[in-house]
This record gives C-alpha cells, sequence and structure tokens, in this order.
C-alpha cells in the first residue's frame, strides 16, 4: 500500500485535510453560535448545547452504518459520496425553520462524519512510510485544528454580525469546495476495496483490550466537551469578556489544537502507551487549573490556548491505539467506530456540562468536574494494558493485537 518513496506530504494526505477541515467547520461553530442559536429559536442555552449532542449522537449511529453501506466501494467514491451528505446536511440547517429541524439536520450531516474519518485515516496511512502512520492521521486531523483556528472564528463572527444561519450557507460552499478538492488529488488506484466480515469484526469488537480503548477514546473526549461546550458562557458570564471577543478568544484554542495534534501524532510515532496517558494526564491537569482562574480574562487566555494543546494532543494517540489493538478486523470499521467513540464523549461531555449547569454546582464548576473525566480514562487505559498482558502467551491468538510501548 504504501509507495517506495512516499512524499513528504502528499496530495491525497491534503485533500483528506481540507475534508476535514469543512468538517471541523460545522462541528464545532455551533458552539460559538449557542446565544444566537438560543435566541433566535427560543430555546435555552442547555437546549442549544443538545445540538452538539445531537450531532455526536449521529456520528455514533451513522459510522458503522455508513461504513457497512459503503464498504465494497472504492475509499475514494466513499470520501466523495460522504461529503455530498455533508453539504446537503448543512444546507438544511441554513434552512431549518425550528429547533427540531435544525436537530435532525445536524444529525442526517453527521452521518457523513464517522465514516469520512475512519476512511480517511486508511486512505492518510497508506502514502506514508510505516513510521510515519501515526503523524499522518494527526496531518489529517489538522484539518480539524485549522477548522477552529480558521472556520470556527470566523463562523462565529459571520453568525454574531448577520446570522448563524449564513454561517451554515457559508460552511455548505466549504464542502462543494471540499468534494472538489478530493475528486481531483485522492486517486482510485490507492483506495482498496474493503469488505466487512462482521462475523470476524464483531469478533474483534469484542476483545477486551478494544472495548476499553474504545471506552477510553469516549472518556477522554467526554471531558473536553464538557468544557468546550459552554465555552462561550464560560468567558462571558464568569471571566468577563464580551460577547465580541469569544470569536478572536477561539483563534487561541484553534492554535493550541494545531500544537498540540502536531505533538501528539510525534509522540505516539515514537512511543504509542506513554502518548496515551500523558495526553491525557495533561488535559486532566489543564482544565483542573482552569478552574482557578475562572475570573480571571487575562489567566483564561493562556488556558483556553493550554486546552486546545491538550485536547487535541489525544487525538492521533487513541485513533492509533484502538487502530493497534483491532488488528484482524475490517480497519475501515475499527477505524470508523472509533471515531464515533470520539463523537460518543461529545455528547456525553455536553451533556455533561448541561446537567452541571442545570442541576448540579453550576457553571462555574464544569471544568474541575471536567477534569475527572480523562482521569477515568488513564484508570481505563491502565486496565486495558493489564488485560494485554497475557495475550502473547495465548495460544488462541496469532498475533498480539497491540503492539504499543
Amino acid at each position: 500500500m504504501n509507495q517506495a518513496n512516499p512524499p513528504r506530504l502528499p496530495a491525497a494526505l491534503l485533500a483528506l485535510t481540507v475534508g476535514a477541515f469543512g468538517i471541523g467547520v460545522t462541528e464545532f461553530v455551533i458552539m460559538g453560535l449557542l446565544l444566537e442559536v438560543s435566541q433566535d429559536l427560543q430555546v435555552s442555552v442547555p437546549d442549544a448545547g443538545m445540538l452538539i449532542s445531537g450531532y455526536a449522537l449521529g456520528v455514533v449511529v451513522g459510522a458503522p452504518l455508513m461504513t457497512s453501506l459503503t464498504a465494497a466501494w472504492p475509499h475514494k467514491r466513499t470520501l466523495l459520496a460522504l461529503m455530498l451528505v455533508f453539504t446537503l446536511g448543512n444546507i438544511g440547517c441554513a434552512m431549518a425553520p425550528d429547533y427540531s429541524t435544525l436537530m435532525l439536520a445536524r444529525v442526517v450531516t453527521a452521518f457523513a462524519h464517522g465514516t469520512f474519518f475512519g476512511v480517511g485515516a486508511i486512505v492518510a496511512t497508506s502514502v506514508v512510510a510505516p513510521e510515519r502512520r501515526a503523524s499522518a492521521i494527526a496531518i489529517m486531523f489538522t484539518g480539524l485544528t485549522v477548522a477552529n483556528i480558521l472556520g470556527v472564528p470566523f463562523g462565529t463572527w459571520l453568525g454574531q454580525m448577520v446570522s448563524w444561519r449564513a454561517t451554515f450557507w457559508t460552511v455548505s460552499i466549504i464542502g462543494v469546495l471540499a468534494l472538489l478538492v478530493l475528486w481531483r488529488f485522492v486517486p482510485s488506484k490507492q483506495a482498496k476495496t474493503e469488505r466487512v466480515n462482521w462475523q470476524q469484526d464483531l469478533k474483534v469488537l469484542r476483545r477486551a483490550p478494544v472495548l476499553l480503548g474504545l471506552l477510553t477514546t469516549v472518556l477522554g473526549f467526554g471531558g473536553v466537551f464538557a468544557v468546550l461546550t459552554y465555552i462561550a458562557p464560560l468567558l462571558t458570564q464568569l471571566s468577563g469578556f464580551s460577547e465580541s471577543a469569544v470569536s478572536p478568544i477561539l483563534l487561541l484554542f484553534g492554535l493550541g489544537m494545531i500544537v498540540g495534534n502536531l505533538l501528539g501524532g510525534r509522540a505516539a510515532d515514537k512511543r504509542l502507551m506513554p502518548a496515551v496517558l500523558g495526553s491525557m494526564l495533561l488535559l486532566a491537569l489543564v482544565m483542573a487549573l482552569m478552574s482557578l482562574v475562572l475570573q480571571s480574562p487575562m489567566w483564561m487566555l493562556l488556558f483556553v490556548l493550554l486546552l486546545g494543546v491538550a485536547s487535541f494532543a489525544t487525538a492521533a494517540p487513541l485513533q492509533m491505539w484502538v487502530l493497534n489493538k483491532a488488528q484482524g478486523g475490517s480497519q475501515s470499521l475499527i477505524s470508523s467506530f472509533n471515531i464515533a467513540a470520539f463523537n460518543l464523549g461529545n455528547a456525553l461531555g455536553a451533556w455533561l456540562g448541561g446537567w452541571v449547569i442545570e442541576s448540579g454546582p453550576g457553571l462555574a464548576a464544569i471544568t474541575w468536574v471536567a477534569a475527572l473525566v480523562p482521569l477515568a480514562a488513564v484508570a481505563t487505559a491502565l486496565l486495558s494494558r493489564y488485560l494485554e498482558a497475557p495475550i502473547p502467551r495465548s495460544t488462541s491468538m496469532q498475533t498480539n493485537p497491540c503492539v504499543c510501548k
């Protein structure tokens, strides 16, 4: 699958990054527009936050479903079809007359998400040298981070100045551009057909290390989104920033995501297990310390940046970790399941943050409550590692499902 001398940044990898950018904008931009959406559609801010949970649950359902439906297709055709679904879904968001319709359109849009990143991760790792597989995944995920440093702040500003609907129309245009770039640069010859063998794949998914790996992903990003979903209220109601300041502050978060994503990929290429554990501990530490500075605007600027670094330093290590655990199964399906796990974490995190606001200790407690979630992820990862120890001595397994160091 790999070329003899693969280019440092293959065109196919850059095309995947453009697609990831478009998906990243539509997933994250709603966070900066919660106040506008809640006022326009006359729902509470926590109810508006459930649009994030709805999207995430759409990814959870759509990832295995769309992967199965497109399993016999060449990867290029799959990526183009998914981007078309994404574009039509965003048009539906822009035209939604009420909250329920907007929620439905968000769910439809989300159906493209998991399989795009799942198949995209397979294509990305196929066009680089084996020792750079985690870095290739990180480069693709850079589309998400660039979406946060450029697309989300611009979309937030556009939504505040014009209308949140204008933001979704703009994202629809990005979807069309992504379609063209993927069509031009993803070569069909590198997109081999992979049929899903459900019997074999279910055996792989039932392995305790695989399930615990997916749970680690859920818990890791659950903590991130408990804070990130309500970052606008945190900044405006507790730190004293104006609503117009939210957009430029999100630039800091996006910058941190780029740095953390690339550092996480490099760390995972060197020593995967330490990268998984270290990134989770860093995330918990940043959110815990953030609790101490919520009333300080200057310190909050620094911690928004650090939150971006810590949150996406986990992405590539977790994706590579689960792929290594699931050897013997469909790589596209397993990869999409882990993307679904990321988004299940997003949904649970958004729910947790909303519960803390409405029924728990309140908005100011979100960060320290969220810090507990990645600590649970560390415990889960350690349990998974412990259960893997006897596997190389088992006569029932032909290969060690994890090559973590």
